[in-house]
C-alpha cells in the first residue's frame, strides 16, 4: 500500500471545510484519494498557499510560494484544469480561487470529462464524500441552510406575495451577463459507478457569470445565450426535473443552476436518503386542491422526495389512522431512521389505496385525468395523457376488456361509468392525420434497436424508445404490420385502418417498419448485432394455435382458429359451409365463431368446458355471438373428432361437471357416461394459443419455459441474454392488448437504461404498484341517478365486416363524464415536500400550487458553523420536550 502523502491530507482538510476538520484523512477518505490522483505535492502546495475561499492573483502565489509569476500562473492554470480552483476574471484583474470539496471542487473535477474518463475514483469520490461526510450534519442544517438549496419553478411563485428576488431562476439570468452549460457531475458520477437512473448527464447544468467564465475556458462547459439557459430550464422543467442552486456566497450571489432528478442527485440525498429535507428545502410546499385534483400522478411520478402520492378524495366511513412520522426536527437522528432503499422503495399510493380505474388498468393510464379534460373539451390534451402510458388508444378504445369500468366506484350505485367508449371518442383523433397527437422528443440518442414483432407489445416499445430519438426498427415477418391485432382479431371488432392510423404516428416519430422479415429465418440476431443494433426487443405474441390431443384432430376441415383468423384478415380465400364447431369458451373462440358466420357457416355453436358464468369470453362478447346466431354450448368438452375417410363428419363431447378446484386451478372433470354426437362440417379449436419461435432463438442463451414462453425479469424484462428483452404474450403467455402494451413501455424503459452506459435497470425507477381503496369504507352519497350512455349500432349484418358499434355523440361523451365521481386526489406529506413546484408543471387541471409556509434565508458558508450551533440548541430542546411527550403517552 502507498504511504501516505502528507501534503494532500493536509489539502483535503483544508478543503474538507468543518467535515476536513471532524474526518479522519486517510487513503480511503474520499477526500484524499479524489485529490491524490491527479495533484502533485508541489500543486498541493500552491493550492494549500491559496487558502480556502479567498480569491489570489498569480503575483500573490508567486510571492508565498517563492516561485516566478511564469511558474506560479502556469500551476494555477493546471490547477484550475483539474478542477481544484477557479479562474476567473474581475475587473482587470485574473483571479483564483480554491473552494470547498461540495459542492464546489468536486463538481470541477468531475466536470473535466477526460480527466474523469482516466480516473473514475474522482466520481466515485463525489458520491462517498457527500454520503458520509453530510451523513451527521444534515440533521444540523437550519432551514434552507445547506450549501445548497432548491430553487423554485418561477411560473409557481409569480403570483405569491412576498416573494423574494434572490427566490427567482429569472433574478440570476438577469444578474449576469455570460452563461454556459455542462453536464450534470452527480449523474456523471453515477454513471462511472454503474448507478444511473436513467435520466442522462449531456448539457444540461449551467453556469452564470465568473463560473461559466471558468467553464467556458477550461472546456467543462459550451457558451450558451442566456435565450438558452432559459430553453434548457424550460427542457429541464419538461422532463421532470428540479431545479437548485449553491447558496454558500453572500445573499444574491449564485454561479449555476443546478437542473436535478431526485434518483441521483447527492445534494438531493439530504432529503431522499438521511430524509432531512429541512436543510435545502425552499420557503414553499405543494398545496392541492383535491376538488380540482384528478388523481392522474402526473406529479407524483416527478415529485423527486415522494412526498406525493395517490390517495381517494371520497369521504370514508371509518377515517385512516393518523400516522405520526418521527422527523429529524425534534427526534435524535440516526442511521435506523434513513430511508436506505429510495431509490428502490418509491411509492406511488397511500396505505389507503386510490382510484380503483387507475389501480385496475394494467398500464395505470390516467383514467380520471382524460376524463376531466373531455369533459372540458381538451382532447388533444386527453389524447397526450393517455398516450405516456398508452399509444394505442384507438386500437384499445374498440377491443380493451376495460378491467377499469369493472372495478369503477360508480358501478356501486348504478352501472359503470362508460370509460372504454370516452377514451374511443377521445382516441379517434388519431384517425385524423390533421390533428393526431405526435409527442415530443425528450433526447435525440440516436442508437440502433432492433423490436422483433410488430403487435401491441413491440408498437408499444417502439413509441416510447422513438421519444428518446432512437433509431428504431420494427420487424414483422408478415406482409402486414400490427401482429394479431391485424391478423388476429375480425375487421368488425377491429377495422384495420384504425390500427394502420396508429402506426402511421410511429412513422412519423422515425420509426421503420421492415415486413416479410422473419428474424432468425432471413436475418440472426447476431447478425444483427453485426450491423449496428445494440438491443432486442422480442414481441412475437402468441401466434399459432394449440392441439386438443384427441383423436381425429388431424383430420380435413380441422383448423386452429387463430390460423383461420389470419387467413381470413390476410384475404386469403376462405370459405366455410354447413356445420361449424367451434371449441373453446375465450374472446378468440367469439371472433372464431362469429367469423365463421361470415364466411359460410350455415349453423354456427361453441363448446366449451366452462359454465356461462366461468367463460373467459366478455359477456359483451358473447351475447354479440348470440345475437349474430352463434349457439353457446356450456359445459361440454371434447371427447373425440369423428371422421370418415379422412374427414370430419363430428364431435363427441363429454359433459364437464367441475372445471376448476377449490383453489381455482384448471383441473376439469367429467362425466364419462353423458356423451353427445354434434355433427360437423368444420371444426375450429380455439383452445389457447401458442408461441412459434422458429429460428429466433437458435445459438442464443435466451431461456424459455412451460409453454414456449421467454423466461424474463418479471419488473426489467430483460432475458438471460442481456441485450435481449421480451414482453407480451410470448412471455406471459395469451393476456390482452393492454398488458402488452404496459410491457412494451417498460421494455422501453429498460433498453434506453440497458445503451446507455453506467445506468442500473432498476435504480430510481418507479414500480408502479397500485392498490385500490376499500369501497365498502367510502361514502357514496348525494350523487345524482343519470343513466349511463349508451353508444348507437348501425344495422346488424352478418355478412359484412364492417365494425358496426359507433362512437359517442359529443353530447353522449360530456354527459357521460359528469357520471364520474371523481374518486381519487393527491396527497401531500408537507415534512418531505421541498417546495421545487416540479409537480406545478405537470398538472393539467390547476389542482397543486406552492404556498410559502417558511421565511428561511441562505448565508454565507463562513457564517454556516455558527448558524449549525444555534440551531442545535432549538433541536435539542425539542427533542427533550418530544421525549418527555412520547414517555407520558406510553405511560
Amino acid at each position: 500500500m502507498a504511504e501516505l502523502r502528507p501534503k494532500i491530507v493536509k489539502l483535503a482538510k483544508m478543503v474538507g471545510g468543518v467535515a476536513g476538520v471532524i474526518n479522519k484523512i486517510d487513503e480511503n477518505a474520499p477526500e484524499y484519494y479524489a485529490l491524490e490522483c491527479v495533484v502533485s505535492d508541489e500543486l498541493a502546495d500552491v493550492a494549500l498557499t491559496m487558502g480556502l475561499r479567498k480569491p489570489r492573483t498569480a503575483e500573490y502565489v508567486a510571492e508565498k510560494c517563492g516561485k516566478p509569476v511564469e511558474e506560479a500562473h502556469k500551476d494555477l492554470m493546471e490547477l484550475a484544469r483539474i478542477g481544484v480552483c477557479k479562474v476567473w476574471h474581475e475587473e482587470g484583474k485574473e483571479l483564483f480561487w480554491v473552494n470547498i470539496f461540495a459542492p464546489g471542487m468536486l463538481e470541477m473535477m468531475v466536470n473535466n470529462r477526460e480527466q474523469l474518463e482516466a480516473h473514475p475514483q474522482i466520481g466515485k469520490a463525489f458520491e462517498e464524500y457527500t454520503r458520509k461526510r453530510i451523513a451527521t450534519m444534515a440533521p444540523m442544517f437550519p432551514e434552507g441552510m445547506a450549501m445548497m438549496r432548491v430553487i423554485p419553478v418561477e411560473d409557481a411563485i409569480k403570483d405569491i406575495p412576498g416573494v423574494q428576488p434572490w427566490e427567482k431562476l429569472s433574478y440570476y439570468l438577469d444578474k449576469y451577463d455570460k452563461f454556459s452549460v455542462s453536464d450534470c457531475s452527480c449523474r456523471a458520477s453515477r454513471r462511472h459507478i454503474d448507478e444511473g437512473c436513467g435520466h442522462l448527464e449531456h448539457e444540461i447544468c449551467i453556469q452564470m457569470g465568473s463560473g461559466a467564465e471558468y467553464y467556458i475556458s477550461t472546456g467543462r462547459g459550451r457558451e450558451i445565450t442566456r435565450a438558452e439557459a432559459e430553453e434548457i430550464i424550460k427542457k429541464a422543467e419538461d422532463m421532470g426535473l428540479m431545479h437548485e442552486g449553491p447558496h454558500t456566497e453572500e445573499l444574491g450571489e449564485c454561479f449555476a443552476i443546478c437542473n436535478c432528478c431526485g434518483c441521483a442527485c447527492f445534494s438531493m440525498r439530504i432529503a431522499t436518503l438521511f430524509k432531512t429535507p429541512d436543510a435545502i428545502r425552499s420557503n414553499y410546499v405543494s398545496k392541492v386542491d383535491k376538488e380540482k385534483c384528478v388523481a392522474c400522478g402526473q406529479c407524483v411520478e416527478n415529485c423527486p422526495t415522494n412526498a406525493l402520492q395517490l390517495g381517494q378524495k371520497l369521504c370514508g366511513k371509518k377515517p385512516p389512522e393518523e400516522k405520526k412520522e418521527k422527523t429529524a426536527r425534534n427526534h435524535v437522528w440516526h442511521h435506523d431512521n434513513w430511508n436506505l432503499n429510495y431509490r428502490e422503495n418509491r411509492r406511488d399510493v397511500t396505505d389507503e389505496g386510490t382510484s380503483p380505474c387507475k389501480t385496475a388498468c394494467p398500464a395505470h393510464i390516467a383514467v380520471q385525468g382524460y376524463i376531466k379534460l373531455a369533459s372540458q373539451g381538451k382532447y388533444t390534451e386527453a389524447l397526450a395523457l393517455i398516450k405516456k402510458e398508452n399509444p394505442l388508444p384507438a386500437v384499445c378504445g374498440r377491443i380493451c376488456p376495460h378491467g377499469c369500468e369493472s372495478e369503477c366506484t360508480r358501478g356501486e350505485i348504478d352501472e359503470p361509468i362508460a370509460i372504454d367508449e370516452i377514451k374511443k371518442f377521445i382516441a379517434d383523433k388519431e384517425l385524423d392525420a390533421g390533428v393526431r397527437y405526435i409527442p415530443p422528443k425528450r433526447y435525440d440518442l440516436g442508437n440502433k434497436i432492433a423490436v422483433i414483432g410488430s403487435g401491441p407489445a413491440g408498437i408499444s416499445c417502439a413509441y416510447y424508445l422513438a421519444i428518446d430519438g432512437y433509431q428504431v426498427t420494427v420487424f414483422e415477418k408478415e406482409e402486414k404490420l400490427g401482429g394479431m391485432l391485424t391478423l388476429g382479431i375480425p375487421s368488425f371488432r377491429l377495422e384495420k385502418d384504425v390500427v394502420n392510423a396508429e402506426i402511421d404516428i410511429l412513422r412519423e416519430m422515425g420509426v421503420a417498419f421492415k415486413t416479410g422479415v422473419e428474424v432468425g429465418k432471413d436475418v440472426t440476431l447476431d447478425e444483427l448485432r453485426a450491423e449496428g443494433y445494440e438491443a432486442f426487443y422480442l414481441a412475437v405474441g402468441a401466434q399459432g394455435g394449440r392441439r386438443l390431443n384427441v383423436e381425429g384432430e388431424d383430420a380435413q376441415g380441422v383448423l386452429a382458429g387463430i390460423d383461420f383468423l389470419r387467413g381470413v384478415n390476410l384475404g386469403k380465400e376462405t370459405r366455410l359451409s354447413g356445420n361449424v364447431v367451434v371449441i373453446g369458451g375465450g374472446n378468440v373462440a367469439v371472433d372464431v365463431a362469429r367469423t365463421a358466420v361470415r364466411t359460410g357457416g350455415e349453423k354456427v355453436s361453441m363448446y366449451c368446458l366452462e359454465s356461462r358464468d366461468e367463460m373467459p369470453a366478455l359477456e359483451e362478447e358473447a351475447q354479440e355471438a348470440e345475437n349474430e346466431g352463434v349457439v353457446l354450448q356450456n359445459g361440454w368438452g371434447p371427447k373425440r373428432i369423428v371422421t370418415e375417410n379422412g374427414r370430419v363428419t363430428g364431435v363427441e363431447f363429454k359433459r364437464c361437471i367441475r372445471v376448476f378446484d377449490d383453489e381455482h386451478r384448471f383441473a376439469p372433470q367429467y362425466d364419462e357416461n353423458d356423451v353427445e354426437f354434434v355433427p360437423a362440417d368444420y371444426v375450429l379449436l380455439s383452445i389457447g394459443q401458442s408461441i412459434e419461435w422458429g429460428g429466433l432463438l437458435e445459438g442464443s442463451p435466451v431461456e424459455t419455459g412451460r409453454g414456449g414462453v421467454v423466461l424474463a425479469d418479471g419488473f426489467t424484462y430483460q432475458t438471460a441474454q442481456p441485450d435481449v428483452f421480451a414482453g407480451g404474450d410470448c412471455v406471459t403467455g395469451p393476456k390482452f392488448a393492454i398488458h402488452a402494451i404496459a410491457a412494451g413501455k417498460e421494455g422501453a424503459i429498460s433498453i434506453h437504461r440497458f445503451v446507455q452506459p453506467g445506468q442500473s435497470l432498476t435504480l430510481g425507477r418507479d414500480r408502479r404498484e397500485y392498490h385500490a381503496f376499500d369501497k365498502d369504507n367510502v361514502v357514496i352519497e348525494g350523487f345524482d341517478n343519470t343513466p349511463r350512455q349508451k353508444a348507437g349500432h348501425t344495422q346488424e349484418n352478418k355478412a359484412t365486416f364492417k365494425d358496426g358499434r359507433e362512437t359517442f355523440t359529443e353530447e353522449q361523451m360530456k354527459k357521460e363524464t359528469e357520471r364520474c365521481l371523481g374518486c381519487g386526489a393527491v396527497q401531500v406529506d408537507e415534512y418531505m415536500c421541498v417546495g421545487c413546484g416540479q409537480c406545478t408543471t405537470k398538472c393539467n387541471f390547476d389542482a397543486i400550487h406552492l404556498v410559502r409556509k417558511y421565511d428561511s434565508v441562505p448565508g454565507t458558508y463562513e457564517a454556516l458553523p455558527v448558524k449549525m450551533a444555534a440551531n442545535a440548541v432549538k433541536r435539542s430542546g425539542r427533542i427533550a420536550v418530544t421525549a418527555v411527550k412520547e414517555a407520558f403517552t406510553k405511560g
